[in-house]
């Protein structure tokens, strides 16, 4: 079979690039898009995860703050430097990097962002936006996930699309960026029974259980677009997503690999986000 996969860095940098001249504009109006990353304790992932968004706001000329804050920190504090952040004009998006440590309430700091500089697309109010249609700021890894269906040609109107998972993150937006674009939608999870049932319907699959290797070929139908969001370690400690690549392959019309498929995307459009609230603020003066 011919190689199939969809290269979500080679997307993912044609979508910076964009950004880029986005970011050179604004500064001609004298405004530096700046994004300001969160980060609680040391949990090596999301310091991965981090330093490659202060990398990427770098190299396409954006302001970004890092804040890296004790494990112990008490609720109350963490809210105090979100206040702060809202309140600094040169900062146009703020991310909390979840997970928190167990004494902090995920929502209740999430609630906190402005919405104006909820560049995760997490708040309630980006939320409900999203949920009516209206612009608001996407949750960053559906939103790549979309713009990959998009520049890979795939359209999804009309198609089966069935995702696994349903977190507040990806799964549940996911299914509602692709309503919006005519697709029909089916959600599986954990207590889904007889998922092979569903996920052989599937014109677009979007998997996202984060175990790895969980989802093989038989659970394919054949030239199925498959999408996997997992980020895992397999016995070799490699990366891996929650779909058995290497067999998916040949039954796949397109398949993401890991790493280097939604990974890279997430951030392009974190970067998108940003770019657009420092938009905004000229909207807003």
């Amino acid at each position: 079979m011919t190689t199939n996969k969809i290269d979500g860095k080679h997307i993912a940098s044609q979508v910076t690039e964009k950004v880029k001249e986005r970011v050179e504009r604004l500064k001609t109006q004298g405004i530096t898009p700046g994004l300001a990353v969160v980060l609680v304790g040391n949990n090596p992932a999301s310091q991965t995860y981090v330093n490659n968004k202060t990398k990427t706001c770098e190299k396409l000329g954006m302001y970004s703050l890092m804040i890296e804050l004790e494990e112990t920190i008490t609720e109350k504090e963490l809210l105090r430097h979100v206040e702060l952040l809202n309140n600094d004009e040169k900062i146009h998006g703020i991310l909390v990097q979840l997970p928190l440590p167990k004494q902090i309430d995920e929502d209740r700091v999430i609630a906190a962002i402005s919405p104006l500089k909820d560049v995760d697309g997490f708040h309630p109010e980006s939320v409900g936006k999203m949920m009516i249609g209206q612009q608001t700021f996407l949750s960053c890894t559906p939103f790549g996930i979309m713009k990959l269906l998009e520049y890979s040609d795939i359209d999804v109107a009309g198609k089966h699309a069935v995702i696994i998972g349903r977190s507040n993150i990806v799964g549940k937006p996911m299914g509602q960026l692709l309503l919006q674009k005519d697709a029909t939608v089916t959600y599986c999870h954990s207590k889904t029974k007889d998922l092979h049932a569903f996920t052989k319907q599937a014109d677009i699959l979007v998997v996202a259980t984060g175990r790895a290797k969980m989802i093989d070929a038989s659970y394919i139908k054949p030239d199925a677009v498959v999408i996997d969001v997992g980020i895992n370690r397999d016995e070799n400690n490699k990366l891996c997503g929650d779909v058995d690549f290497d067999s998916v392959q040949e039954v796949a019309s397109k398949i993401t690999p890991v790493p280097g498929g939604v990974g890279p995307m997430t951030i392009a459009m974190l970067m998108e986000n940003t770019c657009l609230a420092a938009e905004n603020t000229l909207k807003h003066d």
